[in-house]
């Protein structure tokens, strides 16, 4: 779907520190009407759970919102397994599930984890052989056959087939990775703090990557994670201020960056509700304005 045709949506990283009410969060966003909730995966990480199996549990105690690992760690979650993973939390939550996947990154804590250490050369092959292998799992068919660098497929069955065409987001940043996902991906979920400059040019690379490759730049879903702090005095920096301040700020990203879901990873006591109560309709209410004011 062009982007444009687009309604906004808007999630919460939700951190999966274990000895946070994790639960009762995932289900607090969806109270309070947020379309997704996007977790982090760092397995190697010892205060966190599991993210799949929390993505599971969340899928189990909520009935609307969507999920996705933001994003999966590829180097040590094996590609079929992963497929074969985000296949079953999507059948079990009737079709609430999107893939985010990323590369791999502190590849110390990976390999600690008795996982590959990558250059990043061989961590892109590995990502564009995953994601081919993913997909022909989701696929349905039997004796699949993938033969790659680091992957293979020799005469597996697929199955479940998902409920719904799960989208693959990548979180990756670099130029030879962003080519990839404007050939490939059907998202893409960066982090941003700020720095505008650098997002513009990932953005450029993206949509080029994906005009040469013969694809509709608009037809890639744009997943920004958004970091900072909703306050109640002057701004202290781009996502640093009041909600009026990030209801502009997140226009801007929409309008000029074509920025089309906004994952608010912010920490404190009432950040989420401020979020979703102040920001989240201020920012619809803006944006829509402005499309109208252009169209």
């Amino acid at each position: 779907m062009p982007q444009q045709d687009r309604n906004l949506k808007f999630g919460y990283f939700l951190i999966p520190n274990a000895e946070s009410p994790l639960l009762s969060l995932a289900q607090e966003a969806e109270r309070l009407g947020l379309d997704y909730i996007g977790i982090q995966d760092h397995p190697y990480q010892r205060r966190f759970v599991d993210t799949f199996t929390l993505l599971s549990m969340i899928a189990a105690r909520t009935s609307r919102i969507g999920l996705f690992p933001d994003v999966a760690n590829l180097p040590l979650r094996p590609p079929a397994v992963l497929a074969k993973a985000a296949a079953s939390i999507d059948v079990l939550s009737s079709g609430r599930f999107e893939l985010g996947l990323g590369a791999g990154s502190f590849w110390d804590a990976i390999e600690a984890y008795g996982g590959p250490r990558r250059s990043p050369g061989e961590a892109l092959v590995a990502l564009a052989e995953a994601i081919q292998v993913i997909r022909k799992v989701w696929s349905g068919e039997r004796n699949l056959r993938f033969e790659g660098q680091h992957y293979r497929l020799r005469g597996a069955h697929s199955g479940p087939v998902p409920a719904h065409p799960i989208g693959i987001w990548l979180g990756v940043t670099g130029p030879r990775a962003l080519k990839l996902a404007g050939q490939v991906a059907d998202g893409w979920v960066p982090s941003f703090r700020g720095d505008l400059k650098k997002l513009a040019a990932m953005t450029k690379r993206l949509d080029d990557s994906a005009a040469e490759a013969g694809r509709d730049p608009r037809s890639i879903r744009r997943v920004l994670n958004v970091n900072g702090v909703i306050t109640d005095g002057a701004s202290n920096g781009m996502l640093q201020g009041p909600s009026s301040q990030w209801a502009e700020e997140l226009t801007n990203l929409a309008i000029t960056y074509k920025f089309d879901t906004f994952i608010f990873w912010g920490e404190g006591e009432d950040q989420l509700q401020r979020f979703a109560e102040e920001v989240v309709p201020a920012t619809r209410a803006q944006v829509a304005a402005e499309r109208t004011e252009a169209s």
